[in-house]
């Protein structure tokens, strides 16, 4: 059982991983249109047409797509002063029910954000200047919120497991 979990949390990592990339690709390209924009407006006064919707939208891909890796990485804060204090027994039941709760979190804003995707996509809502369709980064969302749900499910599996053998 333990090499089919490794082998699942290596290629939930990869894909995680692949997804990071594209959040950084999408910051540095919103870094860039920042830039431009105050460049625009120092040296021509002229802005870039529809920079703070587009910035708002790539920050929005940014978060959706670094949040899987983030929480593979264990790169997420963790207050653990209360947690640490309690007997092993009781720190894996913690650290059960906290990525439980997320589960459940990741999975209804998967599942929610799929639902109003739909609903933008068939009602056509559009940014206000720009009139870029919005249906396709709630889709991102949902999508995203995938490789987190399996990142704490793998998580919930290797903390019970580890928890059976002591």
């Amino acid at each position: 059982m333990s090499g089919k979990i490794d082998r699942a949390e290596s290629l939930i990592g990869s894909i995680s991983k692949w997804l990071n990339w594209i959040g950084g690709f999408s910051l540095v390209a919103m870094l860039a249109i920042i830039v431009a924009d105050v460049i625009g407006v120092k040296l021509f006064k002229s802005p870039v047409p529809g920079a703070p919707e587009f910035t708002s939208l790539m920050g929005l891909i940014v978060i959706a797509f670094a949040t899987a890796y983030t929480l593979f990485l264990k790169g997420h804060i963790q207050v653990e002063f209360l947690v640490m204090r309690l007997p092993l027994r009781g720190q894996t039941i913690s650290k059960v029910l906290v990525s439980l709760f997320g589960l459940a979190l990741f999975v209804l804003l998967s599942w929610h954000s799929y639902e109003y995707g739909s609903m933008l996509q068939s009602t056509g809502e559009v940014s206000m200047t720009q009139r870029i369709p919005l249906y396709p980064f709630a889709y991102a969302i949902a999508f995203c919120s995938i490789p987190v749900c399996l990142v704490l499910i793998v998580d919930i599996i290797k903390t019970v497991m580890k928890a059976g053998k002591k």
